[in-house]
């Protein structure tokens, strides 16, 4: 008998989903889990770049039901900020601030069913 997945690989599976989507939608991967130094900080699942130059921040959210409000609700405003955080360290690391945008994917983990949000939060609402 095979095992159940991890929570570890589910996220995984998760994210590699989502960057297929994106990248079918013509978006390229700058880097993927990217951390802030330090405890307390934030991880940007995907940074992707559309064709146009804007720098995605996309948090990836897989839920196995609709209960408790699905994924979408598991976003909440701490959230938001640990990842506006880690937008934060990774422009400086970059040394330009190019457009930026926070996008959200939500994957149903019953039918893998993925809606992709674009602008979902933006830095200012988050602090």
């Amino acid at each position: 008998m095979t095992p159940a997945p991890t929570t570890k690989a589910r996220g995984d599976a998760a994210e590699d989903a989502a960057l297929g989507h994106l990248q079918r939608q013509g978006l390229k991967l700058v880097q993927r889990n990217f951390k802030t130094p330090g405890r307390g900080g934030g991880e940007i699942d995907l940074i992707m770049r559309e064709p146009g130059g804007t720098l995605v921040f996309v948090e990836v959210r897989q839920r196995a039901s609709q209960r408790h409000g699905g994924a979408g609700a598991s976003i909440t405003p701490v959230k938001q900020r640990r990842i506006v955080l880690a937008a934060r360290h990774f422009l400086l690391r970059l040394g330009s601030q190019p457009p930026c945008r926070f996008d959200v994917v939500l994957i149903d983990g019953s039918g893998g069913q993925i809606d992709w949000l674009r602008a979902a939060f933006d830095a200012s609402g988050a602090f």
